[in-house]
This record gives structure tokens, sequence and C-alpha cells, in this order.
């Protein structure tokens, strides 16, 4: 590369960074692309633990073993000394002749059941894999802090939201009342999907539209592997599809659907799927990820998130998942609402300040 222009800096989570390269001979004949996005962590007041570095890590074992729908990408390098600094080059989706996908998107039945096929392609290429099994690449599912402490660690984005009546009128009682129930079913949930024996596939640990891309032929590749784990792909299949279908869409499809996927998977030579009723049972207990992680969510990150907050607390009520984790259970941990948070940046700790009365603490 002789030398290069930017074309466009975003910064939120992380950082995006597009450039237009200028390549000399060598890199013309290695067939390397004039447009990249580099991705890191260049942001300032937002803590994101380990994901960039997790992120790095999956790519560089994706160019290494892995056939799945995914953006080409060129380079990938990590520091590995505890900070979590990485960084990705990857080809420039802008270029691509696509369109990214954003959680308010309506796909309709049709459309979830093509996506979840692409979600089946991806969690087949590594099915019952002896790659997962380097630990460094990819932790496994629910047993690392950026899963099992989330409510813990954003409480503070978490309450910003509990506190807006907008959220309060499409939440049950208990949410904002005592949201130390969030971190009880996140606990359990997380002692549950230890328990799963396996086969483990590749889990991408946040697979909503938003984090997904719809190329020029109608494929839908995916994004964002900041949460890149080993585990039970039920994970990502609950997560995508309680958001990205309606209320009465799910509640009249999401058996079919769900057969769908899992037929899907089959297909792509995985061994050792359990059979539907099992997978299922396990399928239910996996809204409460999306109760609480849903609403950390912040407006501002591209993705609104109030309807699928209702979608996924409709969810809830109907798959009994509430019950199905914690009943007849005490909280293996109390959680005191705010201690450990992470704390919000000026902007809305402002936005939070305005809400609360005069004089409240």
């Amino acid at each position: 590369v002789r030398d290069f222009d930017v074309l466009g800096l975003e910064s939120t989570h992380t950082t995006k960074l597009r450039l237009a390269l200028d390549l000399n001979d060598v890199g013309v004949a290695a067939g390397l692309p004039t447009q990249v996005c580099l991705k890191s962590n260049w942001s300032e007041g937002i803590k994101t633990g380990d994901i960039c570095e997790r992120e790095a890590r999956f790519y560089y074992l994706a160019a290494e073993a892995l056939d799945a729908p995914l953006p080409r990408s060129y380079y990938a390098d990590w520091d590995g000394d505890g900070g979590g600094r990485g960084i990705v080059v990857m080809e420039d989706l802008e270029a691509a002749g696509g369109r990214f996908g954003n959680a308010a998107d309506h796909l309709g039945v049709d459309g979830v059941a093509g996506s979840l096929e692409s979600l089946a392609s991806l969690h087949g290429a590594l099915w019952g894999s002896a790659v997962l099994d380097d630990d460094r690449m990819l932790p496994r599912s629910m047993d690392t802090p950026v899963d099992t402490e989330q409510v813990i660690r954003l409480f503070n984005y978490l309450a910003l939201n509990l506190e807006d009546p907008a959220y309060q009128a499409v939440l049950p009682a208990w949410a904002y009342e005592t949201p130390e129930q969030l971190n009880f079913l996140l606990d359990e949930l997380s002692a549950y999907e230890q328990e799963q024996a396996g086969p483990l596939c590749l889990v991408h640990g946040d697979a909503h539209q938003g984090n997904s891309y719809v190329g020029a032929d109608g494929r839908r590749i995916w994004l964002d592997f900041q949460l890149a784990r080993r585990g039970t792909p039920w994970r990502d299949v609950n997560y995508f599809m309680i958001g990205a279908l309606t209320i009465d869409e799910r509640r009249g499809n999401d058996r079919a659907l769900f057969a769908h996927y899992r037929d899907a998977l089959v297909s792509t030579g995985a061994e050792g799927v359990p059979d539907e009723d099992d997978a299922w049972e396990q399928f239910r207990r996996w809204t409460a990820y999306g109760m609480q992680c849903w609403l950390g969510n912040v407006d501002r990150w591209g993705q609104d998130g109030i309807e699928i907050v209702r979608r996924f607390y409709a969810a809830g009520d109907d798959y009994d998942t509430v019950a199905l984790l914690t009943a007849g259970k005490r909280p293996r941990r109390m959680m005191t609402p705010g201690e450990g948070a992470s704390p919000l940046p000026p902007d809305l700790q402002e936005l939070r300040d305005s809400r609360r009365p005069t004089g409240a603490v």
C-alpha cells in the first residue's frame, strides 16, 4: 500500500475506519481490494472489555478453517496482553452493492426462514469440530464475564430504559420494580448452558439483524463477531427469531420456523443434533438472554430497541421462561442494583438525571 484516503469513520461501541487504498504492483498482483474497512476500538469513554481482541481472534480462526456466511477478511491480530485490543482488516461492505440490516427491518415469515438457513450454515461450519477445543480462540458460551455480568456491568444502561415511561409501558412490573431478578435469570441461564454436553458449534453471540448484511444476491452474511463463542446454537436462533418476528408472526409460526432451522442444520451434515422437542425446551429458556440484553440497548448505537423489548417480554410470557429457569430456586448471588456498574458517558448521564424529580437521589 503506497497511500490511502479515508472514506469514512464511525466510532460507536467500536470503531470502523473505511479506507481507499493506493496499491503498488505487488498489491494489485496479489488481488488485494482497493477499499477496506479497519475495525478496532479507538472510541473514548466506552468500556468494551475484550470484544475487539475476541473479534480479531475469531477472524484469524475464520481465515484458517471456516466456510461460512461471513465478510472476507485480510488480516487480524491482537495484543494478547490482557488489554483486550485487536484489529481486523476486512472487505468494505459499503462498496459491495447490498445493505446493512437493522433490528427494526420487517422480514416477514419467509424472510426469517431464509435467514435461519444462513444461521444454520454458520452453526454447521464447525459443528462438533475439534477446532473449537482451543478456548483461546472462542470461550464457552455463558462462561465469560462479558456474558454473565451483563446485568451488573450495564445496569446504568438498563436503568436508563427502566426509568423511561415508554419502556415501562411494555415491561412487566417486576422488571422495573425488582430489576435484580434479571440477574437471577441470567445466572440460571448461564448455569443451564454449562450443563449442555454438546455437540457444540460456533455461536455468533449477538445474532440480530443489525449485525448482518444482505448482499445484492439476497444472501445474508453475519457481522460483528465480538461475542463469538462455542456453545449450543439456540442462543443465536432465539435471539434472531424473536427479535425479527412481530409478536403475532411468532405466535403463529415459531414451531414451524424452528423445525425449518433444525432441518437446515442437519442438512449441513451436523450429527447429534437434539431432537425437536429437546431443542425446543432449550430454545424457550434462551428468551431470558434477549430480555436483559435488549433492555440495555441504547438507541444511539443504531438499533431502536423498544419494539424488540416488547417482543422478548411477550415471548417470555408465552414460553413461561421465568418459571422454567427460576421456579423453586434461590438466587445464586444477591445483586445490588448499580453496584459494580460501568458509569454512563456524560451525555447519557445528563439524560438520566433530567428524568429524575428535583431533589431525587
